[in-house]
């Protein structure tokens, strides 16, 4: 299976090879959907236990000036960050076999500069698992941005590539948490930000109605709610909306590390929206991530837009006829 289209995913690459080296990995990355950021050994844990979604990590087995300093590193990060795959470059060899058992629990697979193939076929089994119909991905940040400028009326919106992430960090203050079932699909999505105080619309289309000051998370729900009922009338045919299975997995909530984990290392669909409000530049711009986790049931080979004829439109109140 190959990587969705129109997604890629944020690795950490913590590797001092030589700039031949360094070179291949930063090719390999561009030719896979990959977007890397590099870090050095000081900085590595500040950027764990930040709030920096991604989708895995690209480690060298020598580094910071000892032939196993990436083992020990990657021991140390596996206990604050056990949901990141670890993808180990090796000098010798491309297999973990004759690492101790200990290390080898740290890492998912090997590989060496010499066979890069190797690393891509693991990146579709521990990053790219999951394929994300483009049409699908499309459709949910059209109706997420709808959703907003429902209440950002006043601001610009741009949505970067959307992403796959392994991590389950809360980016922000504030977040909303709605279930999503269909037929083809059982999760969750989330919206997460910071909860600042802004001049937003309300929902009134009436031009005489003006902007009043408001937390993001007087809104955020209302948002989420108009997302996943534009979701359901896209995506959720009628038939299927009563489901037969009801299996379910606890999801651990820890609020001291902003933390939420659903149960699985099931990847995540995650968009990033940016509201940067036209009346008022010098204020900071608004980041809103949105994620998408489909770890109780995923059928991508179901999935099919509902068909809504013109009348069924009218009725809705969403169109009229002129």
């Amino acid at each position: 299976m190959d990587a969705t289209e129109d997604v890629v995913a944020k690795v950490l690459i913590i590797d001092d090879g030589n700039a031949e080296t360094l070179e291949l990995i930063k090719q390999f990355c561009a030719d896979n959907h990959l977007i890397g950021l590099k870090t050095h050994s000081n900085n590595v844990m500040s950027v764990l236990k930040s709030n920096v979604d991604l989708g895995g990590i690209l480690m060298s087995e020598s580094y910071s000036g000892s032939p196993h300093g990436g083992i020990d590193l990657a021991v140390k990060l596996h206990k604050i960050r056990p949901e990141l795959p670890i993808f180990l470059r090796r000098t010798q060899s491309s297999t973990l076999e004759d690492l101790p058992k200990r290390a080898q629990d740290c890492f998912c697979a090997a590989y060496h500069v010499d066979d890069m193939d190797a690393l891509k076929h693991s990146l579709r089994d521990f990053i790219f698992s999951y394929y994300f119909p483009n049409a699908m991905v499309r459709g949910i940040q059209r109706i997420t941005e709808d959703a907003m400028l429902t209440y950002f009326r006043h601001f610009s919106l741009s949505c970067e590539t959307p992403y796959i992430v392994k991590d389950s960090i809360v980016c922000g203050e504030v977040f909303t948490l709605v279930p999503l079932e269909s037929r083809w699909c059982r999760g969750y999505m989330m919206l997460q930000c910071e909860n600042r105080t802004l001049k937003l619309d309300s929902s009134s289309h009436d031009p005489y109605v003006k902007p009043k000051a408001q937390r993001i998370s007087d809104v955020l729900g209302e948002i989420t709610n108009m997302v996943w009922g534009s979701f359901k009338s896209r995506y959720v045919v009628d038939e299927y909306r009563v489901l037969m299975s009801q299996t379910q997995v606890p999801m651990l909530v820890m609020l001291e590390e902003k933390n939420i984990s659903f149960g699985t290392s099931t990847p995540q669909l995650c968009f990033k929206y940016t509201l940067t409000d036209l009346d008022d530049q010098s204020s900071p711009p608004v980041e809103i991530f949105q994620r998408l986790v489909f770890n109780l049931s995923w059928s991508p080979e179901d999935f099919k837009e509902v068909q809504v004829s013109t009348e069924e439109l009218v009725d809705a109140g969403e169109l009229e006829f002129f």
